[in-house]
């Protein structure tokens, strides 16, 4: 059995390896001549899985993409062939959510205020959405979210229209599929006219799909607006974002927000679970094995934390202003862009942090354990 992975996709060797022949390739060129032979194919979102590139594949019988969005792949055409297909939702969300908080808690300090207190919009409530909410609530803060499509769909919790959201929210933080077409349509949601809508000094987060914003229209808004603080882990023309809203972005990252070592394994793990299911094999292997010890595995907490002790401790598990820097450096070519998010294997989530309390007493004030308990540390 012929298996053909994306180069970038960790973890395949462990938990494919005793199935079949492993053969990693570059996914975002990879070929239809490469691929021909498949019986598996494994991608990730850079990867267009369509007919141009599976037409000659006879053999093949699953695809999987370790990613939550299905945009890449002509789900149809699958159907059509009775080629076998699954995706990984909710694999990175609480990487994604602990990014976005994580960035709103550096662009305080670095703007000298502080997080406490905003009221954080979020557009888009699926598991992305849900885990940056849930981050954010756990945090204290009042959280609006805009999610027509749930509310359609029956989904109890409260949610308001985007324009309310605009009106009301001091943080933007986008969270939604790309969709071209339909009343709920997501491609360039953020146009000229919803850009000049945001109220002056709002922070406005990308960490879905680059073209939910119209880049072109953002570079010259920004140019006028310095008072909006643009987090932008997304981009228009991917692996190729336009140098001069890089320049205008607080933090830059190379579509990296889901790239928590716990997304990645969970995201090869749920095709491996749908592999053996699909062949009738037992799962004989965990999750938890496939990841290193953490350096940082056991902390102390010596009682309540301020708002910068909490960004220190989060550091730990991901410093953004590393990838920040990085980034800047190698953006430039589509080379630069695509390594840096092969070799980005370094960072946790919250929960590979154990917190032991000390005797200390905890106040009604601060950053409580059952915050930082809420917030994901274990």
């Amino acid at each position: 059995m012929k298996i053909i992975a994306d180069e970038n996709m960790p973890y395949v060797d462990a938990l494919f390896g005793d199935l079949g022949e492993i053969e990693y390739v570059n996914g975002r060129t990879l070929s239809a001549v490469q691929v021909q032979d498949a019986d598996v194919l494994l991608v990730r979102s850079v990867t267009k899985v369509n007919a141009a590139l599976i037409e000659q594949a006879h053999k093949l019988k699953f695809v999987g993409s370790a990613t939550i969005g299905t945009d890449h792949v002509d789900v149809d055409y699958l159907v059509e062939r009775n080629i076998f297909f699954t995706n990984a939702p909710g694999c990175n969300a609480k990487a994604v959510g602990e990014y976005a908080f994580i960035a709103m808690l550096e662009l305080a300090q670095r703007l000298g205020g502080s997080l406490a207190g905003k009221v954080v919009g979020i557009v888009g409530a699926g598991n992305t959405g849900t885990a940056a909410a849930n981050c954010l609530q756990a945090y204290g803060l009042k959280v609006l979210l805009c999610d027509p499509i749930k509310a359609e769909q029956g989904d109890t919790r409260e949610f308001v229209s985007l324009d309310t959201l605009i009106e009301h929210a001091d943080i933007i933080s986008l969270h939604v599929p790309i969709t071209k077409q339909g009343e709920h349509k997501t491609w360039y949601l953020f146009d000229d006219t919803r850009l000049n809508q945001l109220k002056p000094n709002t922070w406005l987060l990308n960490c879905c799909r680059g073209e939910v914003i119209d880049n072109r229209a953002l570079i010259k808004f920004k140019q006028q607006r310095d008072d909006i603080k643009l987090v932008l882990d997304v981009w228009e023309g991917e692996p190729n974002p336009m140098a001069e809203l890089v320049a205008l972005a607080e933090f830059a990252t190379p579509h990296i927000a889901g790239y928590s070592l716990e997304g990645k394994a969970r995201g090869t793990f749920i095709l491996y679970q749908k592999w053996c299911e699909l062949l009738g094999l037992p799962v004989d292997k965990s999750l938890a094995s496939l990841l290193p010890t953490f350096q940082f595995n056991q902390i102390v907490s010596q009682g309540d934390l301020t708002e910068s002790q909490l960004l220190k401790l989060s550091r730990l598990v991901y410093d953004l202003r590393d990838d920040d820097v990085t980034f800047r450096g190698c953006f430039a070519t589509t080379a630069g862009f695509d390594l840096m998010r092969k070799n980005h294997t370094y960072r946790r989530e919250y929960s590979a942090i154990s917190l032991t309390q000390s005797t200390q007493t905890l106040s009604d004030d601060g950053i409580n354990q059952s915050m930082l308990s809420a917030l994901g540390f274990n």
